[in-house]
This record gives structure tokens, sequence and C-alpha cells, in this order.
């Protein structure tokens, strides 16, 4: 204490108190309770007492401190054109904007990793899932057939099981290409060439064609219908003797090549 006391006194300097501005005080009274509280009543690992014990020995230094300056004349408040430069300059806060930018834009980055990685591993979760239940059926397959190998059991439902979800594969496959349909190359083949089918004896004659006389006209048939060249036609034996054009001889003689 004797030292500190001697270190005060050292740098102490006996100005004026408009040049110190020092206010040594206490507390202010509390407002609720109407008294001054103590430093014996103040808790110091309470957070809240303590920052409250501060607050309140500074209104007290205010309220000591602001008649004293308004009597010696020293302006308290700041005037409206008051102008006061940055403690930092443009360029030092633009970097600082451009380190904030780039803090900003790598936690975007990093969320959306985290969230391709969540993806990723819902989908191998899935499909490690499918396997699973895909094995799984298999194996129970496998032992009911081993089962009925053996003849412990007389049952064939894990075939019907079997037929059924290929037939269920098989409908959803033929719905899917309902749905979608033929391309327009397709379509386009289709229309130009026909469907496919049986080519090959498809004008041939059968029981029920061959018995089928309804559309027999005799004198078609036998060439004696009005300008045919029949017996009271005009053309008559002249038209049988009549000789073949060019035209006529030259598609005989491609025929009969």
């Amino acid at each position: 204490q004797d030292g500190l006391k001697q270190c005060l006194a050292e740098f102490r300097q006996q100005l004026t108190w408009v040049e110190r501005l020092d206010v040594t005080l206490g507390p202010v009274t509390d407002p609720v309770s109407q008294s001054a509280s103590t430093s014996d009543a103040v808790d110091p690992e309470n957070d809240f007492q303590r920052e409250m014990s501060f607050y309140r020995q500074a209104q007290a230094a205010v309220l000591e401190a602001l008649p004293r300056l308004r009597k010696l004349q020293v302006p308290t408040r700041r005037p409206d054109d008051y102008f006061a430069e940055m403690a930092k300059s443009d360029q030092q806060m633009q970097k600082i904007r451009q380190k904030l930018k780039s803090k900003q834009e790598a936690m975007e980055r990093s969320e959306k990793a985290k969230q391709l990685r969540a993806m990723r591993k819902y989908g191998k979760k899935v499909q490690v899932e499918v396997l699973q239940r895909r094995q799984k059926e298999k194996k129970n397959m496998l032992n009911a057939v081993k089962k009925y190998q053996k003849g412990l059991s007389d049952k064939l439902d894990f075939l019907d099981e079997e037929q059924t979800s290929s037939q269920g594969n098989k409908k959803g496959s033929a719905s899917q290409r309902t749905k979608k349909g033929p391309n327009a190359k397709r379509r386009y083949k289709n229309q130009k060439f026909g469907f496919g089918g049986k080519k090959k004896g498809s004008k041939w004659n059968t029981k029920e064609s061959f018995n089928d006389v309804s559309s027999f006209q005799s004198k078609v048939a036998h060439n004696k219908g009005p300008g045919k060249g029949g017996r009271g036609g005009k053309g008559g034996k002249k038209a049988l003797n009549k000789r073949p054009g060019k035209r006529a001889r030259q598609k005989m003689k491609n025929r009969a090549r």
C-alpha cells in the first residue's frame, strides 16, 4: 500500500480539474431501494450485479461532472455540422469487405458440399437397401427350392411369386412402350412399307374362298360381254387377229427375258 501511494504521488500532476477531468465517486442511489449499493453488496461472480454497479457508478460521475463543465463553459454536445474522419481508410475497408465476401462464399460452398454429401449418402443407403432386399428374396427362394427338392415342402408358392413379379415387370415395360410409342423414323417406315407380318402365301386360296362363287361372271370370264370381241361384239375375228403394237411387243419381250 505504501508503494502504491508513492507511485501515485510520483505521476500525479497538480493541474486544474478542467485539464484532468477525473471524477471519483461511488455508485448512484438505486431508485428502487432508495439507497446507494455498496461494494460489499455486489457479488463479483455475478455478471449482472457487477455490470450494474459499473453502470451506476458511471451515472454518478456524469451527474457530478456535467454541471461543473457547464459552469466552466465547456461544450458537452457535438455540433450538427461536426465531421469525424474514419480511423480506417477506404482501401482498408475495401479489403475487409472483400475478405468478408470471400468468407461468405466459402461458407456457401461448404454448405453445398455438405448437401451433396448428404444426398450421396442417402442415395447409397437406398441402393444398399435395394440390394439387401434382393439378396434376401433370392435367399428365401433358394431355401424354398431346397426344401421342395428334399421333400420337406410340397408348396410351389415361390414360383407363383416369381411369375407374378416377372409379369408385373413385363406389364410395366409394355405400358412404358405403349406410352412412349414409336419414333418418327419408325412411323415413316410403317406408313411406307406397312406393319410387317406374314407376306408369303397371303393371296393363296382357302376352302371358303374356293367355294365362294358369288363374284363369278360368266360373260366376263368367256369374253362375251359388249365391246370384248365376242361374236355379237364390235371386234370379232378382226380384233383377235389384230397385231399388237410396238409398245406391247416391247413389253412382251421384256417379260420373256
